[in-house]
């Protein structure tokens, strides 16, 4: 059975990967932190669109409400964020939908809500982290990543993104580990983590808040991959990937002036992936 909504695969996966992280990892998640960033994004995303844009409370054919989106960020904490206490958590599920509402430019939010929650609650709270060795490096995962992430890619038309930060990534990694002379299970070792697989496959990929043309994705998936570099190996940053991806979220919005595009819709992939499916079976 085929699922309606691309984005119904997302919180489909997502929540898979969040149960095989409790079930295979011994994450020590305490249930009641999820069932907050759930709430919250949901009751977050119901507020705003009644307060600030009552349209966008409904789906694109204004039939039903429509929180998938907040549904697959606060999938996207859960998975990411750690925190001690249930308000850090409600803080960066709140402030993570609200910057949907919040950051606009012609119509279109230009930060990737789950990880401006993550980036606020590290800078907010005293007891919020991001673990990003969480997923060791068994080579299953990545496959696994591989495959969900490529399926949903493939549909919204995404994976020169992806190819382009892991490729530039991993080149600069590679030039740095001939450079000092490293054996090359040293190199492999830095690129075989689950947690950057997930954020090239499912966060830095995000169509509603990245560049609209090619070109654009591109140049701004080899920057942030040129300060995910710079950050991790010269600043000793754990998390640089998400930093990076804070700090260049802005310069989607003047790539979209640079380089003219439609507009990501999610109905007008929708009905793509819907005429091709007929296409297949006419």
């Amino acid at each position: 059975m085929l699922l309606k909504d691309i984005r119904d695969y997302q919180i489909l996966f997502l929540g898979l990967f969040l149960v095989l992280g409790i079930g295979t990892r011994d994450w020590t998640l305490r249930p009641e932190l999820i069932a907050v960033a759930i709430a919250t994004c949901l009751a977050t995303q119901w507020i705003l669109s009644l307060v600030i844009s009552p349209l966008s409370l409904a789906n694109d054919k204004g039939q039903s409400p429509n929180f998938r989106s907040a549904l697959i960020t606060s999938l996207g904490l859960s998975l990411l964020l750690r925190a001690d206490h249930w308000t850090t958590m409600a803080i960066a599920a709140a402030i993570a939908i609200a910057s949907k509402f919040i950051f606009q430019v012609g119509d279109k939010h230009f930060f990737n809500p789950a990880n401006f929650g993550i980036i606020s609650a590290l800078i907010l709270t005293p007891d919020a982290w991001v673990s990003p060795g969480q997923w060791g490096e068994e080579w299953w995962y990545g496959l696994l990543f591989l495959g969900t992430g490529g399926m949903i890619l493939q549909r919204i038309g995404r994976w020169d993104t992806t190819a382009a930060f892991l490729g530039s990534y991993s080149l600069l990694e590679a030039i740095r580990n001939f450079w000092l002379g490293w054996t090359w299970d040293v190199y492999w070792h830095r690129l075989m983590s689950g947690s950057l697989l997930l954020f090239a496959l499912f966060m830095i990929t995000d169509p509603r808040s990245i560049p609209n043309s090619r070109i654009g994705r591109i140049v701004w998936a080899v920057c942030i991959a040129g300060l995910t570099f710079i950050l991790r190996n010269y600043f000793f940053v754990s998390t640089a990937v998400f930093w990076a991806l804070f700090a260049l979220a802005p310069l989607s919005i003047l790539l979209d002036v640079f380089w003219l595009a439609p507009r990501f819709t999610w109905q007008e992939k929708d009905e793509e992936a819907g005429e091709e499916l007929l296409t297949q079976h006419s």
